[in-house]
């Protein structure tokens, strides 16, 4: 074998070596970028649910005090009649002491 022939085997070697080594490392950083990206996906999710429970919690919570609101309302529409009655005894009282 001739100098020129083991220099194209070694060139052949060297090539099918290179695309083979190019082609693995491809195949890792595909694989790395896979892991990572399904890792943020995890975070993202994890955080649209955090914010999920959040807006119901808030929604509980501002339903709680619309009736809260409701409630309170009646009492003071019970307190304005029951003052008003208060003020018709009133008037009948200072209109018999007179």
């Amino acid at each position: 074998m001739s100098v020129d022939g083991l220099i194209a085997i070694i060139s052949v070697v060297s090539a099918l070596t290179g695309i083979a080594l190019g082609w693995i490392g491809r195949a890792r950083t595909i694989q790395q970028d896979a892991a990572q990206q399904a890792g943020t996906d995890a975070m993202q999710r994890a955080d649209v649910d955090y914010l999920k429970r959040g807006v119901d919690d808030i929604r509980l919570e501002q339903r709680a005090q619309g009736q809260k609101f409701d409630a309170l309302s009646e009492r003071v529409t019970r307190v304005e009649e029951s003052t008003k009655q208060a003020h018709h005894r009133l008037n009948r009282l200072e209109d018999n002491t007179e």
